[in-house]
């Protein structure tokens, strides 16, 4: 079992030791979840950053066949930008 102690600065971060994330996975822009239960014993969850900001969200079909290309200025099937956009 990795221990280790930090300090909580004056804006309330804490630094997690290394030993600790090691064991943990913890890796930069993983999310840990935070609870106090109602004795004050505090807890926390790991909750490992997935790879991509929407790699949890299901595809939605935008129409056609799926090659062709869609943008706001109704460019579709042109992979050159307009002119007057």
């Amino acid at each position: 079992m990795a221990a280790g102690e930090t300090i909580v600065t004056d804006s309330g971060q804490v630094m997690i030791p290394a030993d600790i994330r090691k064991q943990l996975g913890i890796e930069s822009g993983d999310l840990l979840r935070w609870k106090a239960a109602d004795d004050g014993t505090p807890s926390v969850e790991v909750v490992t950053q997935q790879y991509g900001a929407f790699d949890d969200f299901e595809p939605v079909s935008m129409g056609g066949t799926g090659t062709e290309t869609h943008d706001v200025a109704g460019n579709e099937n042109d992979p050159r930008p307009s002119e007057d956009a």
